[in-house]
């Protein structure tokens, strides 16, 4: 197929991705699409700053969240290329302060299980998201984190275990991940645009603003910086730069000739290590698994490797299909937005000659609870391309989130519960008395508090339309003493309990 003919295959695609922004409410949008050598598509839709009608291009930055997760475990392979690691050997052996709270896992846990979420352990999205612990500190609390699965048993998309995998690298390379990205990726690649921070991307001449859908507009929302979980998620790029990213990996580690990564460990990478779950279980996407940092499926008969992101007003879908030389990337600004997956798979139907499917429609119903007869819904938590637990709630944050007036619980007086508690793995968390009632602060994320009865509270999430439920539990003198939280879309998983620290 040449480009020409490629290029004619996707005419209506301009339409095509104006009405899904409209559908969907989306600000902005920027769409890729590469066969082999050639860029066949590149352009931008939409704003990338809505209230000064400045348009994206492809030029613009976007957050591309959890798609960072395929440049952790390529910095990975180079390592293993280096014979600086090994994919099986326990990164104890690397790190001899490392520790999980399973012992199991603290002796035989790998780089290989870090990368492809086998660690046992649940989300714990709250020990990280607004964090101001330092990498090295997150790591260290990874011993008091529960699993709720036994050590490889399941697969369990896990952000803390790509920090810990990139923290690694870094160690192994006496640097940072960060360096190690820049010196063994963005450089040879020539991806100049690229940076790891929304600080650093909002220096730039051309980036996005974060938005998100409420009340039926859209409306800015501040950037989310997640440094220290930097490995997870927080490479921000373009799609110039992400057009080289796919081409890297479609020429299986070559770059101007010059072997980047081997093609045996590239192979590595591209392979499945464990099945997963998917939000998109059909009979087109009937099995997906897990390579290391990519999504590796079968879509439509066609083997798809893919991985999404979502991180705080940001979208993106980055994929390709190895065996006819084509790659997808499209990146969006508006806080979990399917856009980039419903864009993705119509591009991919138009390139492989098939009839265009209406992912528009199932996602509409999968996100309504409705099945259909070729699919079935899989669990919020179970979204491979979001960065948090709550970010597969789509547009859950859209909602209405005015409260009735707080009232006041009457079995204890209100500064019974006020004060600082603490869990070795999560921090600290701070609840105070405001004018509108209790509020919970934690990683600096300011909650309001309901109360329900029996010195329990509903705490809302603003940001993500989500109510977590607050136990406060007491001591033999019926002072409170303690307070247990239920993890979110964790099932299985036993409570989080803070103690609460003594008045000095």
């Amino acid at each position: 197929m040449n480009t020409t003919y490629l290029h004619t295959m996707l005419d209506g695609l301009d339409d095509f991705a104006e009405e899904q922004l409209q559908r969907w409410k989306g600000v902005g949008l920027a769409v890729a699409v590469i066969h082999k050598d050639e860029v066949i598509w590149q352009k931008g839709y939409g704003y990338r700053d809505l209230e000064s009608k400045l348009e994206v291009t492809p030029h613009t930055l976007f957050a591309i969240g959890s798609s960072t997760k395929a440049f952790t475990a390529s910095t990975a392979a180079l390592l293993v290329d280096q014979n600086i690691l090994e994919w099986d050997t326990p990164v104890r052996s690397y790190l001899k302060d490392f520790k999980m709270f399973d012992p199991v896992a603290t002796e035989r846990l790998t780089i290989r299980d870090m990368l492809c979420h086998r660690s046992g352990l649940p989300r714990h999205e709250m020990v990280w998201y607004n964090s101001p612990r330092s990498r090295a500190e997150l790591v260290s609390a990874l011993q008091y984190l529960e699993p709720n699965e036994d050590f490889r048993n399941k697969w369990q998309y896990q952000n803390l275990m790509y920090m810990a995998a990139g923290y690694l690298v870094g160690q192994l390379k006496g640097t940072s991940w960060e360096n190690v990205v820049q010196e063994s990726l963005f450089n040879p690649l020539g991806m100049n645009s690229s940076v790891f921070s929304v600080d650093e991307m909002q220096l730039q001449p051309d980036f996005a603003f974060p938005y998100m859908e409420k009340d039926g507009q859209n409306i800015r929302i501040p950037f989310r910086k997640i440094d220290a979980a930097g490995p997870a998620g927080s490479i921000n790029s373009n799609l110039v730069d992400m057009i080289a990213w796919v081409q890297f990996h479609l020429n299986q580690g070559q770059q101007a000739g010059k072997q980047l990564i081997s093609k045996e460990q590239l192979a590595v990478m591209h392979s499945p290590q464990m099945v997963c779950d998917s939000l998109f279980h059909s009979k087109e996407l009937p099995v997906s698994t897990y390579g290391l940092g990519w999504m590796i499926d079968s879509y439509r008969g066609h083997a798809m490797i893919h991985h999404g992101g979502a991180i705080d007003g940001f979208a993106s879908q980055v994929a390709f299909l190895p065996e006819e030389q084509i790659g997808v990337v499209v990146l969006c600004n508006t806080n979990g937005s399917v856009v980039p997956y419903t864009t993705t798979f119509n591009i991919m139907d138009r390139l492989l000659g098939l009839e265009p499917l209406d992912w528009s429609g199932k996602l509409t119903k999968l996100m309504n609870g409705e099945s259909t007869e070729s699919e079935t819904t899989a669990s919020a938590s179970e979204n491979p391309g979001a960065l948090e637990a709550t970010e597969a709630t789509e547009t859950a944050a859209a909602g209405d989130n005015t409260e009735e007036p707080q009232v006041h619980p009457h079995d204890r007086p209100v500064t019974a519960y006020t004060g600082i508690y603490t869990h070795p793995g999560y921090g600290e968390l701070t609840i105070e008395q405001t004018n509108e009632g209790l509020q919970t602060i934690f990683n600096a994320i300011e909650m309001p508090m309901e109360y329900t009865g029996k010195d329990t509270f509903a705490v809302e999430l603003v940001l993500f339309g989500l109510k977590l439920t607050f136990t406060f539990k007491t001591d033999e003198q019926d002072s409170i003493n303690a307070l247990s939280i239920p993890l979110l879309l964790e099932p299985g998983t036993k409570p989080i309990e803070f103690i609460k620290s003594p008045i000095v």
